[in-house]
């Protein structure tokens, strides 16, 4: 009882009261509640207790401010009726946020630094999206304690419950038993130590060890040398991870990724080479070379590669060292025929040349007037030497 009055809260019971809750299971949720009550210290300056019952609807039995004695609140607490119907944990959640935890309903300031703590009870699934509720009440600091019952959705219960999960989801076979649970809230409210009284400097978890407490991490982190803060694990570190290519260490965890030109796989940890020669994928004018993930350009024969790496230009087949022509090259678009100067004549085997031969045989006619051009001058020349001598 000591230990209990150094830590008040400000508590809200969330009670399900839907179609499958039986009358007499929903009577031993209300002895539970009772019995809740006589563990705790109540009062106006220690701890408040508000109750809401919910089904398809949420109904604010009564908020923080009303009663400050556990005679009135047990009172109040028998007289509860069943709502019947559905079961909108989320939204019981959300107007537990919205109507019971303000101080006009009777939580006490944030500077004054008492915990506001929820304990939801439900035998069902949630009918509603109460994982982001959920998160928007733990953000705010609200601390969410599920006791699941029966047919209890186990996955639901650990989406709304604060960390660590093994400290605040709880379960019971039936609502027979329920009442067994009170003596694991009392120790979780009322024991004496440095983690119920929140006297510790854990940094995440706080772990009772008889009458001193040691410090731990949520999963992902491991714990630093001094023993109380928590850094995350290295989840990329050799060794530790599954990723083909690329580990990017995401927060205590990790996604793969992959090379550029590679696409991750279904399996969301290998990697397969992407065509990078596919249709639309590339920018070559003629010729994709698909390269281990990557590309390169090349040209169709008769083309050359322009420095862009990516366009292509026809090749002058009659450039110095591009052809076996022996005397002239001509060009014909992207193939080239050989030719021969003046003189010379194309061999059969279309590369090499000859000279030209001329005729050897001279008509009559040419012959006599060759004698004639021979006779003038050899006369011209008598003539010119008589000449000289006079």
């Amino acid at each position: 009882d000591v230990a209990c009055k150094n830590r008040p809260l400000d508590l809200v019971f969330i009670i399900d009261s839907s179609r499958s809750v039986r009358p007499e299971e929903f009577e031993k949720v209300k002895i539970f509640l009772s019995e809740m009550i006589d563990t705790l210290d109540v009062g106006e300056r220690t701890t408040r207790v508000a109750v809401m019952n919910y089904a398809s609807t949420v109904k604010v039995e009564f908020p923080l401010r009303t009663y400050f004695d556990k005679a009135s609140m047990k009172e109040a607490i028998s007289h509860i009726e069943p709502l019947s119907a559905g079961t909108m944990t989320g939204l019981a959640i959300q107007t537990a946020m919205d109507e019971v935890f303000t101080e006009e309903m009777g939580t006490r300031p944030a500077t004054f630094n008492i915990p506001k703590v929820v304990i939801v009870v439900t035998d069902g699934r949630p009918q509603d999206q109460v994982q982001d509720v959920a998160a928007s009440a733990r953000t705010a600091g609200i601390e969410i304690y599920a006791v699941g019952v029966d047919r209890a959705d186990m996955q639901s219960l650990r989406i709304m419950a604060s960390e660590p999960l093994d400290e605040h989801v709880f379960y019971v076979e039936t609502y027979g038993v329920i009442e067994k649970l009170t003596s694991k809230f009392r120790e979780t409210f009322c024991a004496a130590t440095a983690c119920a009284l929140g006297t510790h400097d854990c940094e995440q978890v706080c772990v009772s060890n008889g009458g001193s407490y040691l410090c731990d991490c949520y999963e992902g982190y491991t714990l630093n040398p001094d023993k109380r803060t928590c850094s995350a694990v290295d989840a990329c570190a050799p060794g530790r991870h599954e990723c083909d290519q690329i580990c990017v260490s995401n927060n205590g965890s990790y996604v793969c990724e992959c090379y550029e030109g590679y696409t991750l796989n279904p399996d969301k940890k290998t990697c397969s080479a992407t065509d990078m020669c596919a249709p639309g994928r590339h920018d070559c004018a003629q010729v994709c070379l698909s390269n281990d993930g990557s590309y390169s350009c090349g040209c169709f024969e008769g083309y050359t590669l322009n420095p862009d790496k990516k366009t292509c230009s026809a090749v002058d087949m009659c450039a110095p060292g591009r052809h076996d022509c022996e005397q002239v090259c001509v060009r014909d678009d992207l193939f080239y025929t050989c030719d021969c100067y003046q003189g010379y004549t194309l061999n059969p085997d279309k590369k090499t040349c000859s000279r030209a031969t001329t005729s050897s045989l001279v008509t009559t006619e040419e012959s006599c007037k060759c004698e004639a051009i021979a006779a003038l001058q050899d006369s011209v020349t008598s003539r010119l030497e008589a000449l000289s001598t006079k």
